[in-house]
């Protein structure tokens, strides 16, 4: 069976410099994978290239076997892959369940001509989008912000409501870059203990980039290593920590910053 989300040999350059070479990886149905490195590592672009922001250089990227390497970014949403943003990127002045049902709506469809004809199949519809973004915010416990304006809540609920919205797509594969920055240690806890249960609720892919290792450690199933757009390792998390040329590369620098 083939994986949801799959990654065969990104390459990625922008002018003489090479942003990734070579990268592949694939996240199984139910399965929470960990894209780790330093800064500049290449973890963005290939997640861009995932999600059909960046077009690569070489390499495929397959949806449930599917070649989607030149489908826009859209296409792929419509296709099961959700994705949140380090930046929040929230309609301000639309509240919180609008914001939802924005993507609830993707299964949906029609334009003016349309939307004139069948006005009652649209309109409900819209009800079915909103109920759904409603009964998502329910899941998350987070019915009482519904009506609030999503242009003014504090950074960590807006992360939520941007993880909700991602849910109501009713993803295949789920991409979070970096979603637990600007969360104290309780909210990452809390946030930990969230995306488990999403995985266990959905059933779908998850593919986390992060530098928090206290969400990667105990969340992932597989932690992939980036460094200078190369794959240099992967493995369990227990692996991935005892690997030396990890340790050089990325997870000694920390230990050194916490230090």
């Amino acid at each position: 069976m083939s994986a949801p989300l799959e990654l065969r040999g990104i390459s990625v350059r922008f002018g003489r410099f090479d942003a990734v070479s070579d990268v592949s990886l694939a996240v199984h149905a139910g399965e929470i994978v960990g894209l780790i490195g330093p800064n500049g590592a290449g973890k963005t672009v290939t997640f861009n290239v995932a999600s059909g922001l960046q077009r690569p250089r070489a390499g495929r990227v397959l949806i449930d076997g599917a070649d989607v390497t030149g489908l826009p970014a859209h296409v792929r949403a419509r296709l099961g892959l959700a994705r949140t943003f380090q930046s929040p990127q929230l309609f301000a002045g639309m509240s919180v369940v609008e914001n939802l049902a924005v993507a609830a709506h993707r299964f949906t469809s029609g334009g003016l001509l349309t939307d004139t004809l069948l006005y009652p199949l649209r309109r409900a519809a819209l009800a079915e989008a909103r109920e759904r973004a409603e009964a998502v915010l329910r899941f998350l416990g987070l019915e009482e912000l519904g009506g609030l304006d999503a242009g003014a809540i504090p950074i960590g609920i807006t992360r939520l409501v941007e993880l909700a919205r991602a849910m109501c797509l009713r993803p295949r594969v789920l991409l979070l870059d970096e979603p637990a920055s600007g969360l104290d240690s309780h909210e990452t806890r809390d946030f930990v203990e969230l995306i488990a249960g999403i995985r266990g609720a959905l059933g779908c892919a998850v593919l986390i980039v992060e530098h928090d290792m206290d969400v990667i450690m105990p969340l992932c199933d597989e932690v992939v290593v980036m460094s200078e757009g190369q794959r240099i390792a992967s493995g369990t998390p227990a692996e991935v920590r005892e690997n030396p040329a990890v340790v050089a590369a990325y997870l000694g620098a920390i230990a050194t910053d916490a230090a």
